[in-house]
């Protein structure tokens, strides 16, 4: 007797009882919900989140507030940076006449960089004794002739038409007799004050830092060397010493014209009968170091010192000075400048316009060197790298 199996529907169940088929997997993050989400899933569902607003709205708010106090705090120690920019710059160029005296005369370190400080405070002082008496005596005769000068401008009929058209005279006694006129005087000589001060205390900023840094280059080179690893450190070593001496060739320049401007000066003021004739060639040979605008700013004290007392006399220097300003921009400084860093003309002037507009005087007695070293760099390295490839 055979038992006949169960019936079974088209689908494979049997016929008679409910037709389960094989339980399926739940999905990844289904759990019995209508769309396969629960809405009360924590961070473990797999429903995508909604980043927090505020939460990435205040770090983006204090990311904000830390780069602002960053550039606030590098702002107000700019000074600062200056000043050890500049001392940096004129320790290096001071260098090489550091090592010439050790060469040279067998001199320790330490004493060839006093020689040098002392040579340099010399300067100042000669420089400070040849032009303070002067400009005294100049300062005090004006103020002596001056209430003559205004008698006179005041008989004379042009004044008295400006006068009765402005009311000149009046307005005058208005702001002497004002209350606040002492204050405005007083202020002003504070503020005058105050600028000097600032100077005297970057001077001797500069000067100190100066110090310090030509007693410890060796060393700071040294140490920057180390940066570089062993197998490239002697072509950096090479390269570094070589943007060294430019810089002081740079400086051996930069004196070196405003030496021979302020012998031209001197002569050209002797032979006029200029009373402060070594006075006003220290003052062109001083302003001569600052790049491109230097000569002329000497060139106008000098005919300005000079025409105070002869008008024709200081349009005469006023024309000799502009004459030789030429003669230097275009002749002396180029040839001086291109065996002392090598740079093109062209190159110099960018770079002088640049460092001014970004720095003022100290970025235009940096641009040079600056660009000088890139020169070096360019010509050493990025240029034979590319000619291999």
């Amino acid at each position: 007797m055979s038992v006949d199996a169960p019936a079974t529907g088209a689908t494979g169940a049997p016929a008679g009882g409910p037709r389960e088929g094989p339980k399926a997997e739940p999905e990844p993050g289904a759990t019995g919900g209508g769309n396969g989400t629960d809405p009360s899933a924590g961070p473990s569902g797999g429903g995508a989140q909604r980043p927090n607003y505020f939460v990435v709205g205040f770090v983006g708010a204090l990311g904000v507030l830390s780069a602002w106090l960053l550039v606030e705090a590098l702002t107000g120690a700019r000074a600062v940076f200056i000043y050890i920019l500049v001392a940096l710059f004129l320790a290096v160029g001071l260098n090489p006449v550091i090592e010439l005296l050790r060469h040279r005369l067998r001199m320790p370190r330490w004493a060839a960089i006093v020689t040098v400080c002392l040579a340099l405070l010399a300067f100042v002082a000669v420089f400070t004794w040849a032009i303070v008496p002067p400009l005294t005596e100049q300062v005090s005769g004006f103020v002596s002739a001056l209430p003559g000068a205004i008698d006179h401008l005041r008989n004379t009929a042009f004044f008295h038409e400006v006068d009765h058209r402005y009311n000149v005279l009046e307005r005058l006694e208005g702001v002497v007799t004002g209350g606040d006129f002492g204050q405005r005087i007083f202020g002003g000589l504070v503020g005058v004050g105050q600028v000097v001060f600032n100077w005297l205390f970057a001077l001797s900023t500069v000067f100190i830092l100066t110090l310090f840094f030509m007693a410890s280059l060796p060393g700071m080179m040294d140490v920057s060397y180390r940066f570089v690893p062993r197998s490239r450190r002697g072509g950096v070593r090479e390269i570094g010493d070589e943007i060294v001496r430019r810089i002081g060739a740079f400086i051996a320049g930069q004196l070196v014209v405003a030496a021979f401007g302020g012998v031209v000066a001197f002569f050209f003021l002797w032979a006029i009968g200029s009373a402060y004739a070594l006075t006003l060639a220290l003052v062109v040979a001083v302003t001569a170091l600052i790049p491109l605008v230097g000569t002329s700013i000497g060139a106008l004290a000098a005919a300005l010192a000079v025409g105070v007392s002869d008008l024709w006399l200081g349009l005469i220097t006023l024309v000799f000075f502009l004459v030789y300003q030429q003669i230097e921009s275009y002749v002396i400084s180029p040839r001086v400048m291109r065996h002392a860093v090598d740079v093109a003309p062209t190159a110099n002037i960018t770079a002088a316009l640049v460092g001014g507009a970004l720095l003022g005087l100290v970025g235009a007695l940096l641009a040079i060197p600056t660009v000088a070293a890139l020169t070096l760099v360019l010509k050493k390295v990025v240029f034979p790298r590319l000619e291999r490839r």
